[in-house]
């Protein structure tokens, strides 16, 4: 498959993304959009795939939303064309038609919604867009002079690709209302202290980082363990009770011990050589997976 604005690669069990608009500073327009949801999804379904890696070309990973619109960027009823859209003949707005969905949301769902770890290597600046793309991933590995911002209060705006769910799960509340209601742009240092990432980098070197991460996770674990315990641990972000993931646990250990692939892992730590794990996300994933689909579940 051939991509317009984005490059696709797959490298040591890795699906690279190459966020590729360098001469617009990698902004976000439709077209990217729509690229990056089908690398997503090309990726989740290829077995040969185990971590998924954005990164960026040119001088930065993403300056935020194409603003060529001007005024009218975020104005998608001026940009339709005259369309009427979500707008009713009262004048009244239908909320639940497409046109109503933010694209940034589409993205930071799929990825939420991926069987891979999703990481990210960013330098120069990850602002508006860019910044709200990576709080659905698992891992941000940044430049040390990456600059950040949910500058959305500074467009007349509000957060967008539900990085208020995200971002709050990643650096707590108190940072995110900082962050968020001021707009402000900040240093990658403030990201790694307040953890939004895991650890700094030359610009030269951060990709490279990322790249040891992901061969880590590609080499040394069972491909459908890491599907279950990354949808487990965020859907367990905003669990009730520890009940909840008591009963999901209990089903997890109990079917992935009966498995080839825990029988490997022992056996490979117990022999010190590296696991062979056979167990495939498309084939093997447990019955009650996805268990958030059934309503009486807990």
């Amino acid at each position: 498959m051939t991509f317009e604005t984005i490059r696709y690669e797959i490298v040591d069990g890795v699906a690279r993304i190459c966020l590729n608009r360098p001469e617009h500073r990698n902004t976000m327009n439709v077209q990217m959009m729509r690229d990056i949801l089908s690398a997503l999804d090309l990726a989740d379904a290829d077995d040969a795939v185990r971590v998924i890696l954005f990164h960026g070309a040119g001088r930065m990973f993403c300056a935020g939303a194409d603003l060529s619109a001007g005024g009218e960027t975020f104005d998608y009823d001026s940009r339709a064309g005259g369309s009427s859209g979500p707008v009713r003949a009262d004048a009244t707005i239908d909320y639940a038609h497409p046109e109503v969905r933010d694209g940034a949301g589409l993205m930071t769902l799929r990825i939420f919604n991926a069987t891979k770890p999703v990481i990210a290597a960013v330098h120069g600046a990850a602002v508006g867009v860019g910044s709200s793309l990576i709080t659905a991933m698992d891992a941000r590995f940044a430049a040390d002079d990456t600059k950040f911002g949910f500058v959305f209060t500074r467009r007349g705006i509000v957060p967008e690709g539900a990085s208020t769910w995200f971002l709050t799960r990643q650096v707590g509340i108190g940072t995110a209302l900082d962050w968020c209601l001021s707009g402000r742009v900040f240093p990658a240092q403030e990201a790694l202290e307040k953890g939004f990432v895991r650890s700094l980098h030359p610009e030269d070197q951060v990709l490279d980082a990322a790249m040891a991460y992901a061969r880590e996770l590609a080499t040394n674990t069972a491909p459908v363990s890491v599907a279950l315990t990354r949808q487990m641990l965020w859907r367990m972000a905003g669990a009730d009770h520890p009940m909840m993931a008591h009963r999901l646990d209990s089903r997890g250990v109990y079917v992935r011990g009966r498995m080839a692939d825990a029988r490997e892992g022992v056996t490979s730590f117990l022999e010190k050589r590296a696991p062979r794990f056979t167990d495939r996300v498309s084939t093997d994933m447990p019955d009650f997976y996805p268990w958030w689909d059934e309503p009486d579940y807990f």
